[in-house]
């Protein structure tokens, strides 16, 4: 069996011969450099460049925090990577034709964040839906933890190409949610298939789409307001 031993200096010397001696010298050379004084000219170029890292540590920083209301500010503009469109226009939902010989196949998913700690799953797998009728679905979340989490959502859509034609009227995307210890909510999605949808050639041969939702957790500390809209339990 091998047993720990504890080498004197004298012993470590012979064993590692000139390496003890150089590693010793190194750190010599290092303190003498570091404390030799430096000409007006080096110190301000130092300090410049100190300047500059920290000055692109806070922007990356604030960058990181400012990135999903970026993310959405864009994709709701854009209907960019299968982002879908909030629309308020009632009018434009009351007045809309049910495409009724067009049926399309609405399937739900749900992920998370790697650091979430919720559980998250829509109610239905998938839904049936005509272009320019609305239809109502729900997802669930929970907090099993024994502390408060806070999370955040964002969404997209299979294929991204039918982004652009998946209106919601209602939905908890980007919307901070705090959930309480052992705490549940539903979270209502009402939305409607543009009857556009129909008149794009692309979309001709697409029967199916997924809507997937990812809830991160966010930071704690934020002031925050439950959307009216949700269920609790």
């Amino acid at each position: 069996m091998l047993k720990s031993a504890v080498l004197s200096p004298g012993i470590f010397r012979k064993i590692t011969g000139n390496g003890f001696y150089t590693l010793r010298n190194t750190l010599q050379q290092t303190r003498l450099w570091s404390s030799r004084p430096r000409d007006p000219e080096t110190k301000k170029k130092l300090r410049s460049t100190l300047y500059y890292v920290t000055a692109a540590g806070v922007l990356t920083v604030g960058l990181s925090y400012a990135a999903v209301p970026l993310y959405r500010m864009f994709c709701q503009a854009y209907s960019y990577g299968g982002t879908t469109s909030l629309t308020h226009d009632g009018s434009k939902v009351e007045s809309m034709k049910r495409i009724k010989e067009r049926v399309l196949k609405i399937k739900f998913n749900a992920d998370l964040g790697a650091a979430m700690r919720w559980n998250f799953k829509p109610q239905q797998v998938e839904i049936l839906v005509s272009p320019g009728e609305t239809a109502l679905a729900f997802y669930t979340a929970r907090n099993p933890t024994n502390q408060p989490v806070i999370g955040i959502s964002t969404y997209n859509v299979i294929p991204f190409e039918a982004g652009q034609y998946f209106n919601k009227i209602q939905c908890f995307c980007f919307e901070e949610q705090q959930l309480n210890p052992n705490e549940e909510v539903d979270m209502p999605v009402f939305f409607y298939i543009d009857p556009e949808f129909c008149d794009d050639p692309k979309m001709e041969f697409v029967d199916e789409i997924t809507l997937s939702y990812t809830f991160f957790e966010a930071k704690e500390g934020l002031n925050l307001q439950m959307p009216s809209y949700a269920s609790r339990h």
